[in-house]
């Protein structure tokens, strides 16, 4: 009975699973910042956001966080580097909730939050079979 239950046969598609996720979250974070990449006005933006949110020397953490972000996200989508790019991840994630969202409520923190959890568990797990990572073990 705990055999249906349990649902253990999904087990098989955990490491397709982890690379799904990988691959989605890295996307997400390129996508996310690629506009303050490609444009100087829009890192100017994220700049002022960051200063009207508390953050001191925004002129050099807008730009630190974007491209700690976009390098981030292609290392999680590759699986490689994995808990390093997670831990990275987990930290930026964890700062945007103090500074940013701190005041706000769960369903505004939500995106942030997922963020920093799903960097915790790829810095915990590590990339899985169809990482990278594989090849640098």
């Amino acid at each position: 009975m705990t055999r249906y239950l349990l649902l253990p046969f999904l087990s098989r598609g955990e490491d397709a699973a982890l690379l799904a996720l990988r691959v989605g979250t890295g996307a997400f974070l390129v996508d996310g910042v690629w506009d303050n990449i490609a444009s100087a006005a829009r890192m100017a933006e994220f700049a002022a956001f960051l200063r009207a949110n508390g953050f001191a020397g925004a002129d050099v953490w807008a730009p630190f966080s974007v491209w700690t972000q976009f390098a981030a996200g292609v290392l999680l989508a590759l699986g490689l580097l994995t808990r390093w790019a997670g831990l990275v991840i987990a930290i930026t994630f964890a700062v945007a909730l103090w500074m940013v969202h701190w005041d706000q409520s769960l369903r505004d923190w939500w995106p942030a939050l997922a963020l920093l959890l799903i960097g915790a568990y790829c810095a915990a797990r590590g990339g899985g079979r169809y990482a990278l990572d594989t090849l640098l073990r």
